[in-house]
């Protein structure tokens, strides 16, 4: 019960912080898996340090309360007094103290909050035999990530996070004795999450935090994360400020009979498209408590208008299962400020504007009807990226509108009947060619080229340097691990593969935080499975297990997403799961089978641990190559690791030493 219940503490605080440090500390949007690789890294030191005499996890809540208090007294923010347009968070000056301080400190931090849960974690696992203990582990990671799923969809605030934290590592000490301090700490804690939780203009969905401000002018403005976001205002004021939102109307020539909005926020554009007399309104809108908002508080009430159907989803997922038929498809500032997981560079509208998504709009599109999206674009390749897109898919050049100068919004619009917009300017691409289109396989719209930009180098760097650096001082060396170097690579390749299932289901079934729970959730239970058929079934030579996994990663390459796309939501299911977990659960099989055997657990699991750290790291391979050829690094990886087990590398030092002999 003890191991359950830590393991269920590891990972329920390792998505707290996830959660709550992307919400205070805006560098973080731009870092995809930063805090997961400190929680790795952690972890893993902490399971190397368990046979260490002193119980590190009694000094867990001091290292919590430190953390807490350092994002709370320093958050990055924007500077919320100014009034200039922010786009993804990255105008105006923000809070806080500069990115070189901050992120090596929140690095340090998260890594050493996880190991000193890893460490407890460890001294416990120790007392059982290596697969029970594993299955023990991945129980209580079943349990804690269904915990935090449930909080999430009932919008409870970091509080809540907090107190759950606090009870059960109070409840954990109790052996320990000396709790008093402990408790105060935690205590401490919870006061100071409660502090920014109970802010009555604040509130919490499951992708953001979310603040409401009332404006001189009398609107109210909706920031998320600390960056401005939307403003709600009455249709004439937001058309009187910015004529461009009733051009695509104009564009059309005629009242639309069906429209379908993709961003409908707070209402804003659902509101207009009613006042430009659109017959129905679909509204598809991700954030359920965003929603709410608009729901509540739009002076408008475009939601209870009987035109409009509310729709909680993500937009490419409802364009891939709708049938309807549209007369104007709008994509309505639908930027987010966040990822679909603390695991991939995918954000949550990635695949709203790729090649294929404006394919699959173009298909929603009644005769003569029209695409539009707009937005407010900083950089001028961005539009001519989206300019191209549009003129691959629809055969033209679609048209262009613009206003403004260094956060310019810009309308693109283009339908199938070139005849049926009546447009003053269309789009002309540079003489130097446009930006390629982004794709399902590569769906990164804001990276300009296929690289890996500077800044993520260097801090890749420094994060294998320290943690070398640190594995090094917690270990004495590398000795203990040496024999389980197979194990490390499977840690590499499994992060990976998750990685990619994660993204695989975004795109076949949305980006929304629900899709990526049930997918990590399906992860954990095929790995469970995985750990009960070892433990009761011969598996025979490990080789057999090796085919059969390379066999279901070529499977996984011939069968891309594309081609389930068309299918009907329950066969597309089935099939998915099968190509996504059928690796996942050989692949388990073949870690259980090596973990049984292991002589010592704890240097194995943390050799395990930090492989998947590294294994983070070469995610970032995909702003090069994109999802799909992770599948490659993946097989290597398990190749790597097959050539270094126990019986290949056993069978290398035998012949070497008769080769010697001899």
């Amino acid at each position: 019960m003890r191991l359950v219940a830590l393991s269920f503490l590891m990972l329920f605080v390792e998505l707290a912080l996830i959660r709550w440090t992307g919400s205070n500390v805006l560098y973080l949007s731009y870092f995809s898996n930063f805090i997961l690789l400190a929680s790795f890294l952690g972890i893993g030191l902490g399971f190397l340090l368990a046979n260490r005499a002193r119980d590190l996890l009694t000094l867990a809540p001091f290292a919590l309360l430190a953390l807490v208090a350092f994002v709370r007294i320093f958050p990055v923010q924007i500077d919320r007094s100014g009034s200039e347009l922010i786009f993804f968070g990255a105008l105006g000056t923000r809070t806080g103290l500069p990115p070189w301080l901050t992120l090596p400190l929140l690095f340090l931090g998260v890594a050493g909050i996880m190991t000193l849960i890893g460490q407890g974690v460890g001294r416990t696992f120790r007392r059982f035999a290596p697969l029970e203990a594993y299955r023990l582990d991945i129980a209580g990671s079943l349990a804690g990530i269904v915990a935090f799923s449930v909080l999430s969809f009932l919008g409870a605030p970091p509080v809540a996070w907090g107190l759950v934290v606090a009870v059960l590592l109070f409840w954990l000490l109790a052996p320990s004795g000396g709790r008093i301090w402990q408790g105060l700490a935690l205590l401490a804690v919870v006061v100071l999450l409660g502090a920014e939780s109970l802010n009555p203009a604040d509130s919490w969905s499951p992708y953001y935090k979310i603040r409401l401000t009332a404006l001189p002018n009398g609107n109210t403005a909706v920031l998320v994360n600390g960056v401005p976001h939307q403003t709600i205002e009455s249709v004439s004021s937001r058309l009187a400020a910015i004529p461009l939102y009733g051009v695509p109307y104009q564009h059309l020539g005629r009242t639309p009979s069906r429209v379908l909005i993709i961003g409908a926020g707070t209402g804003d554009d659902v509101a207009i498209a009613l006042h430009e007399g659109a017959a129905h309104v679909d509204a598809v809108e991700i954030d359920p408590r965003i929603h709410q908002i608009g729901v509540n508080q739009h002076p408008n009430h475009p939601y209870s208008d009987p035109r409009v159907t509310s729709v909680i989803n993500d937009g490419r997922a409802f364009l891939e299962q709708t049938s309807g038929r549209y007369d104007l498809i709008l994509f309505a500032l639908p930027d987010s400020l966040t990822l679909v997981a603390g695991q991939s560079s995918l954000r949550l509208e990635s695949y709203l504007f790729t090649r294929e998504a404006v394919a699959a709009a173009q298909r929603h599109l009644a005769p003569g009807g029209a695409f539009g999206e707009y937005n407010y674009y900083r950089e001028s390749w961005l539009v001519d990226r989206l300019g191209a897109t549009l003129q691959q898919v629809f055969g033209h050049a679609p048209c262009l509108d613009s206003t403004g100068q260094s956060a310019r919004l810009s309308l693109l619009m283009a339908s199938n009947d070139q005849g049926a917009l009546q447009c003053s300017a269309m789009w002309k691409a540079p003489a130097a060619g446009a930006p390629v289109p982004a794709t399902d396989d590569y769906p990164f719209l804001y990276l300009q080229t296929r690289t890996i930009p500077s800044l993520y180098l260097t801090t890749i760097a420094l994060i294998l340097i320290a943690s070398l650096v640190l594995v090094r001082l917690a270990s004495g060396g590398f000795g203990s691990m040496r024999g389980y170097v197979d194990l490390f690579f499977m840690g590499g390749a499994f992060l990976l593969l998750e990685t990619k299932n994660v993204v695989q289901f975004a795109l076949l079934f949305g980006t929304t935080w629900f899709v990526n729970s049930l997918v990590f959730i399906g992860i954990l239970l095929a790995v469970y499975l995985a750990i009960e058929v070892a433990r009761r079934i011969e598996l025979g030579p490990s080789w057999r297990l090796y085919v059969a996994l390379l066999c279901s990663l070529v499977l996984a390459w011939l069968v891309p997403p594309e081609l389930l796309l068309p299918l009907a939501v329950v066969p597309r299911f089935v099939i998915a799961v099968a190509i996504a977990f059928i690796p996942v659960f050989l692949a388990n099989l073949v870690f259980a089978q090596r973990f049984r055997d292991v002589g010592s657990s704890l240097s194995a699991f943390g050799a395990n641990l930090l492989g998947a750290m590294v294994g983070g790291v070469l995610e970032y391979l995909s702003l090069l190559t994109g999802y799909r050829a992770l599948l490659f690094v993946v097989a290597f990886l398990y190749g790597l690791a097959f050539l270094s087990g126990p019986v290949l590398a056993g069978r290398y030092r035998s012949a070497t030493s008769a080769i010697s002999s001899g």
